[in-house]
């Protein structure tokens, strides 16, 4: 790990470790105006729920089942995500809407949206066997967003917001299971892994200057999880009865986070006045796999829904039984993390954050 990576995750630990942490000190008055997100399942606040077509929807129990109403709400997990909890420790909102959701206020669309779709990856071939909304096509939401904007708060305080909004992507994974790993529809063009993370880089690299081409500026880009924890893929090595990670396909995230974290600052000094965040999760999800216990965890290699080794999505369902105790198990389901998960996630992303605004 680099020296400022090594930096980073020490505060992560005394941030979770600390009673007293940055959320906790910090002002009521919101560091953003708005939080804009973008990306798959890890984000998506339930915009597939108003999207016919998708294939991944979480519209049912037990999905939902500890937010405040106990209710399905299209968020992949049994509560908040990392959408809300980042919204929450920035105090711009509670919970993040969908922008395809009908009847959004005027006050929710001022203070931000998620276009996020469940199923979606950079690669436009992830969405054609997930029907989610295309990566490349949510900026196009994003247009009729500040178009509403706009119609509130006129054209110049529309632009204000959008060029100091918070603009989250989270995705990656969707392309790698789908296309490489679990389903090898890209490996007769990419034979070899490298090839690919280098397509689905450039296809981040358009994405980030789209977005910025529309106004945004400050941005944060999510690296990619340890992809061999997770329980589903587990399950599809088989012969896997001890439910190991798989080494691989971890080395195979880092070394994308690695070409990721090259690219960003490229990025970044080619877009005046843009300013780019790396998203760590790689590292402090990797922690909370080696060391549970750290963080009350005691299930870290199957999810909560089910077996937990295969049910995502409509394969988990409120006939699917469901561990007692939804804080012990590192993921939800199959993939997702749990919301305990997601809160120490949201709490290193938070303190990352604020150093980075900071600098």
């Amino acid at each position: 790990m680099s020296t400022s990576k090594t930096i980073t995750f020490t505060l992560f630990i005394a941030t979770l470790l600390s009673p007293c942490n940055a959320a906790t000190n910090a002002t009521t008055q919101p560091l953003f105006p708005a939080i804009l997100i973008f990306g798959d399942s890890t984000v998506d606040t339930g915009n597939n729920n108003y999207h016919s077509q998708t294939i991944f929807k979480a519209k049912h129990l037990p999905y939902g089942i500890d937010l405040p109403n106990h209710k399905a709400s299209g968020r992949f997990t049994n509560g908040k995500i990392f959408s809300d909890i980042i919204a929450t420790k920035l105090n711009i909102k509670q919970f993040v809407p969908p922008f395809l959701q009908p009847n959004l206020s005027d006050q929710e669309i001022v203070t931000g949206v998620c276009f996020a779709s469940a199923g979606a990856g950079y690669d436009d071939h992830t969405s054609l066997s997930t029907q989610a909304i295309r990566i490349s096509d949510q900026p196009k939401m994003l247009k009729s967003y500040i178009a509403r904007l706009k119609s509130i708060v006129g054209d110049k305080k529309a632009m204000e917001i959008i060029n100091n909004a918070l603009v989250v992507i989270s995705a990656g994974p969707n392309d790698f299971i789908l296309n490489y790993y679990d389903i090898p529809s890209r490996r007769l063009e990419f034979p070899h892994i490298s090839g690919y993370q280098d397509f689905v880089l450039q296809r981040l690299n358009n994405f980030v200057r789209e977005l910025y081409s529309l106004g945004c500026r400050k941005i944060m880009v999510g690296g990619l999880p340890p992809m061999g924890c997770l329980p589903i893929q587990m399950t599809a090595k088989f012969r896997n009865a001890l439910r190991f990670c798989l080494e691989q396909e971890n080395r195979d995230s880092v070394l994308y986070n690695q070409k990721l974290q090259n690219l960003l600052p490229q990025i970044e000094a080619s877009l005046t006045g843009s300013k780019i965040l790396y998203s760590n999760v790689y590292d402090p999800m990797m922690d909370m796999m080696q060391n549970p216990s750290k963080y009350g965890f005691k299930e870290t290699k199957r999810g909560c829904c089910g077996t937990g080794h295969l049910e995502t999505s409509f394969m988990c369902n409120a006939f699917s039984p469901t561990c007692r105790n939804h804080s012990e198990f590192l993921f939800f389901d199959s993939i997702h993390p749990s919301e305990a998960t997601y809160n120490y996630m949201g709490n290193f992303l938070d303190t990352q954050i604020r150093v980075w605004l900071e600098a």
